[in-house]
């Protein structure tokens, strides 16, 4: 059963790497986590989870109404894909640097409508981690009731 659960998150991890989902960072992170510390990246995720929250709903808040402070949109993004980036959220990421150029275009169609893409990705990612660390927290549960 914890081979099956082992190959079932190796399989989930290179499929969010290969459909873009995730980067490199996610691997480094990963690599960081140890005996001493193993839900590491499940901790940083979460973290990432609670900033990105307070980015999105700063950003909502911006869009809501004019005038517009696109330099301000600008530099919550920044944040955000600076956020993301650290736990190597490609997707996000991407969709924030477009956000970023409509920002410098000062069009704000353009914002909203990639705002709801970058939700849409994070929403996705989001979604496909939880069930990775499920999948990770029940192969370490029978790993730990073998024993």
């Amino acid at each position: 059963m914890e081979n099956q659960k082992k190959r079932q998150a190796a399989y989930m991890k290179r499929s969010l790497l290969d459909q873009g989902y995730l980067d490199e960072q996610f691997i480094h992170l990963e690599e960081l986590q140890d005996d001493a510390n193993p839900n590491f990246v499940e901790e940083v995720v979460k973290s990432y989870y609670t900033d990105s929250a307070r980015y999105v709903r700063n950003i909502e808040l911006a869009l809501e109404n004019g005038p517009y402070d696109f330099a301000r949109l600008d530099n919550m993004m920044y944040q955000f894909k600076g956020s993301s980036s650290s736990i190597g959220a490609r997707r996000v990421k991407r969709q924030c640097s477009q956000f970023q150029e409509y920002c410098n275009a000062k069009n704000i169609e353009g914002c909203r409508n990639i705002f709801q893409e970058v939700k849409q990705e994070y929403d996705t990612l989001k979604t496909k981690l939880e069930t990775y660390f499920q999948l990770l927290q029940q192969k370490c549960y029978y790993r730990e009731h073998m024993i």
